[in-house]
């Protein structure tokens, strides 16, 4: 997806594609949803190419490109890193998407990341999107064997080199203060730690 504030980032010279394996020096897309001045500088650009969603998303493709950086949101985590970026429990959000897809992606390609991003509370700082479990009927979008770093405005989890208990500590540190406590009983109960 190309979106709003691709311009900008194109001419502060953040976006240049020069280190792509695969069409380089141009912006691949499948879809873009922003403003006229988004579509005034997708239009017509011999920097931009559209393809199918199929082709952009083909993890071969994605892992194909080195340090490839897949930066998604997400709405809950539990304690293990399975990642829940569409629902929250049955009450769905958003679509599936290319998440998944990227994700794999960047696991794969030579110095890759995969980013997934959230605030750590919900509804008013009343309730912990890190979580023990994730809420019943949540669908997990990033199963925890490729979930990799997890970043909240407390910090950053690296899951991928952690064991669960590890990674319960790790997503302990970048929940928000007041729910820390009860994570870490969480943690203890449901790890047998």
């Amino acid at each position: 997806m190309a979106p709003s504030g691709t311009p900008q980032l194109v001419d502060k010279g953040v976006v240049t594609c020069k280190y792509k394996q695969s069409h380089p020096n141009k912006i691949v897309t499948a879809f873009t949803i922003g403003d006229q001045e988004l579509y005034d500088f997708l239009g017509n650009n011999p920097m931009v190419e559209f393809y199918s969603a199929s082709y952009c998303n083909a993890i071969p493709l994605l892992a194909n490109e080195k340090n490839l950086v897949a930066i998604n949101g997400s709405i809950e985590v539990d304690l293990v890193g399975t990642i829940a970026s569409e629902s929250f429990g049955d009450a769905m959000r958003s679509g599936t998407g290319g998440q998944l897809d990227f994700v794999i992606g960047a696991y794969w390609s030579e110095g890759g990341r995969a980013i997934n991003i959230l605030p750590s509370t919900a509804k008013g700082g009343t309730i912990s999107r890190i979580v023990p479990y994730l809420a019943e009927g949540a669908r997990v979008t990033v199963p925890r064997h490729y979930a990799q770093y997890v970043v909240t405005e407390w910090g950053i989890a690296n899951l991928a080199p952690l064991d669960e208990r590890e990674r319960a500590l790790a997503l302990i540190e970048i929940a928000h203060p007041k729910f820390r406590d009860e994570l870490l009983k969480a943690a203890k109960k449901r790890l047998k730690f």
